[in-house]
Parts: structure tokens; sequence; C-alpha cells
């Protein structure tokens, strides 16, 4: 005989694990950020941020902002070990912050190479100027 129970909604204690899980995928996506780094010279000229730099420089910190606004929307404390992932993961989240914005500063910056490329000449011309 089978009985028909109507499906429960997950719990809060489940949510938590949504906190971690964000805060992790938000690291990776920035450690990914600066190994695509190699992607912006090509044969001494500058290409300008891979596709790949603008998705990742912005994709890691909307992860990191979500996983702070579900910690602060579940706002009742979790139970046993989900406390401390959810701790370390609060404690993670302004320090992820804070690269993220140097990352998506880098993409947004001017050529770092002064428009030379390798040939050195930019340093030439300053001691001759």
């Amino acid at each position: 005989m089978t009985t028909t129970h109507p499906q429960s909604a997950p719990s809060r204690q489940g949510l938590f694990l949504l906190v971690p899980l964000l805060v992790a995928v938000s690291a990776a996506l920035t450690v990914a950020f600066f190994t695509f780094d190699g992607d912006t010279f090509q044969h001494c000229e500058y290409l300008g941020p891979s596709t790949r730099m603008y998705v990742t420089a912005w994709a890691a910190p909307v992860c990191a902002l979500a996983a702070g606004a579900l910690l602060r929307a579940l706002r009742a404390r979790p139970a046993g070990g989900l406390r401390t992932f959810a701790t370390v993961a609060a404690c993670l989240i302004p320090v992820l912050l804070l690269v993220q914005a140097f990352a998506l500063y880098t993409v947004y910056a001017d050529d770092p190479s002064g428009g030379d490329g390798c040939s050195g000449l930019g340093v030439l011309q300053a001691l001759w100027s």
C-alpha cells in the first residue's frame, strides 16, 4: 500500500549548504580569471581581455554576493557542523569581493604594456625625451 504525502519544501539546513557552495564557485571563478591572464598577449601584442575573462570577472562577485544575500535571507542560525560552514563562508565573502574588485578593475584598465608591445621602444623613447 502506497501513501501519498506531499513533497516537503527544502529545509533551511539544506539551503545553508548553498552558501559555502556559492562561495566555492566564486573562489574557483576568481582563480580561473587569473589563469586566463595569458589570453591578453599574443606575439608581443596586447589583445585586450578575452570574453572568458569578462565572464569570470563578473560571475565571481555575483556568486559571492548571492551567497551573502542567501545567508542574510536565511537569518536563522544553522545547527551543528553547518554553522561552521556558514561562518567560514561569511568570513570569506568580503575577502573574495576585494580580490574580485581588483579583477574587475584589471579587465577595464588601460593597456598595461603602453601600446609598444615587447619591443621596448617605450623605454628608449622615454630615455631620449
